[in-house]
């Protein structure tokens, strides 16, 4: 029988208005479910997050939601991420203890990777697709602290 052009046409257009292709038919899997945005994720990682983590990675998403804040989760890039990480390196308070920004760039990528971690436990994204765990964080350097000189009588 052969195959009629206009119902084709039809089912074209159906599918594309559902959002289904036709490699989503073949897998015989029903359509994954759309990423939401860092805006719309990033309220459910915070009310998750312990007043610890709120504390100490708060600035960090709200640079990250003023950055990235109308790009789905799986559109944010390992490269985005280690961008941000030197911007906020670079402006980094200077004190006289200071890291030169290193221990800030460190919470750029944990910031980032709390996020992802929720988002995987939540189904939302595969482990292997996170970009925050793509990217190394900087190394720790020595202490500066040292011991107090023994006083001599």
């Amino acid at each position: 029988m052969p195959a009629d052009l206009a119902r084709i046409t039809m089912v074209r257009d159906l599918l594309t208005q559902l959002g289904v292709t036709l490699a989503d038919l073949h897998d015989g899997e029903t359509p994954t479910a759309v990423v939401p945005t860092l805006a719309g994720y990033l309220p459910c990682v915070i009310a998750a997050a312990g007043s610890g983590a709120n504390r100490t990675y708060g600035s960090y998403w709200t640079r990250m939601l003023a950055v990235w804040g109308a790009r789905p989760l799986d559109q944010i890039s390992a490269s985005d991420i280690e961008a941000m990480q030197h911007q906020i390196a670079a402006t980094a308070r200077s004190r006289r203890s200071s890291r030169h920004g290193r221990h800030a760039g460190e919470h750029v990528i944990a910031a980032a990777r709390a996020i992802y971690n929720r988002a995987i436990a939540d189904g939302l994204i595969e482990a292997s697709a996170s970009p925050a765990h793509r990217v190394a964080k900087p190394r720790r350097l020595p202490s500066t602290r040292q011991r107090v000189p023994a006083l001599v009588d």
